[in-house]
C-alpha cells in the first residue's frame, strides 16, 4: 500500500535539515535542490518570500487600512517580518553588551534615499536604532537595506 506524506515548505526545510541523503534526495526530488539553499538571501527576495519562509499568511493591507492602521505601520510589519526570516531564529540580547546588533544605515543624497552602510550597536540605546530591525550580522543588514531599500525609505520617509 503507498501512502502520501504531506509536508509544507516550512517544515520541510526544517526536517532536511537534520534529514539523511536518502530523505535530503527526497525533499530534492519534490522541491527542488534550489528550495533547500542554506543562504537565506537566496531564499528572501520579497517581503511574501518572508512571510513563507516563517509560514505565515501576508496582511491584507486593505483590511488593515479599513480599520485605520497607518501605512508606516504596515511597512513597520513587512520590515519586521522581513527581518525576523533573515535572522533565521536570531534574536538580540539587550541584556549582552558584547552581542553586535547590526542595522541598515541610509542617507539622503543626489540620488535619493540611498543604502549608506550596514553598522552596529552594542547595547547603547538610541532612537535611530530601531531594535526589532537589527540583524545578527554585517552581511545580511548590508543584504537587508540593500534589497528592501524601497520599503525601508517608505517606513523613515
Amino acid at each position: 500500500m503507498e501512502r502520501t506524506i504531506v509536508v509544507d515548505e516550512v517544515e520541510a526545510r526544517e526536517l532536511y535539515k537534520t534529514a539523511t541523503p536518502a530523505w535530503k534526495s527526497v525533499f530534492e526530488k519534490n522541491f527542488g535542490k534550489a528550495f533547500f539553499s542554506q543562504k537565506i538571501t537566496d531564499r528572501i527576495k520579497t517581503y511574501e518570500d518572508a512571510c513563507s519562509e516563517l509560514g505565515e499568511q501576508p496582511i491584507d493591507e486593505a483590511k488593515w487600512k479599513q480599520f485605520g492602521v497607518s501605512d508606516d505601520d504596515i511597512t513597520y510589519r513587512k520590515l519586521k517580518t522581513i527581518t525576523k526570516a533573515l535572522n533565521e531564529g536570531w534574536k538580540c540580547d539587550w541584556n549582552d553588551s558584547n552581542q553586535y546588533k547590526w542595522y541598515p544605515w541610509f542617507k539622503m543624497s543626489s540620488g535619493g534615499f540611498v543604502f549608506y552602510a550596514a553598522s552596529d550597536g552594542y547595547s547603547l540605546a538610541n532612537a535611530g536604532y530601531a531594535s526589532r530591525l537589527c540583524f545578527s550580522s554585517d552581511e545580511i543588514a548590508t543584504y537587508a537595506g540593500k534589497q528592501f531599500l524601497q520599503l525601508y525609505s517608505d517606513f523613515i520617509k
